[in-house]
């Protein structure tokens, strides 16, 4: 009788620890739970929503992916993307194209090890009818480079309101640097 008691006792004290190391846990597996979930119907209503999903849904947590069937539903098809590659040099992608080198960068980087984030800092938004501009500072990042500033860019996307919801229609990205400031719109 007294084993089965001690017996009932250690696995009420093995549940507590399971449970106390859930709670710890919880805050980590939203974070990879909340980067990896499904386009939120209600930001493709205005043309910031969908740059905010666009960001959320590029960064990659420890241990996860980016879902590209995601990503790719915030753009038009024939959507253009042009990459500053070098201080002399620009890089034209198609959307697929765009995908495949952010995946290749994320397989080079080990993104899914280390984890990967763009973090918007501050968008510049210009609207008329069925057309916008945004103009976004943004930082990338490794998330194990903890001693390491993130890298700022500028990404001006172009929106278009089409079947009742924006769309990314085109992304140009460029990096700051000492001789091409951060724009003044997006300075503080």
């Amino acid at each position: 009788m007294c084993s089965d008691r001690r017996g009932i006792i250690a696995a009420v004290m093995h549940m507590r620890r399971i449970l106390l190391i859930a709670v710890f846990l919880l805050p980590l597996v939203s974070r990879a739970v909340l980067c990896g979930e499904p386009v939120r119907a209600g930001e493709l209503q205005s043309a910031q929503g969908v740059v905010r999903e666009l960001y959320r849904l590029v960064c990659v947590p420890v241990g996860g992916d980016t879902d590209w069937e995601q990503v790719r539903t915030l753009f038009l098809p024939e959507a253009v993307i042009v990459l500053r590659e070098s201080k002399d040099a620009l890089s034209t992608f198609t959307l697929q194209g765009w995908i495949d080198d952010f995946i290749a960068y994320n397989k080079k980087a080990r993104s899914s090890e280390r984890g990967f984030e763009e973090k918007i800092v501050r968008m510049a938004p210009t609207e008329f009818r069925d057309i916008a501009h945004i103009l976004v500072l943004y930082e990338a990042r490794l998330l194990d480079w903890k001693d390491k500033p993130a890298q700022p860019g500028v990404d001006s996307i172009e929106l278009v309101r089409k079947d009742g919801r924006w769309w990314i229609a085109a992304i140009t990205n460029d990096i700051p640097n000492a001789e091409n400031p951060i724009p003044t719109a997006l300075r503080e």
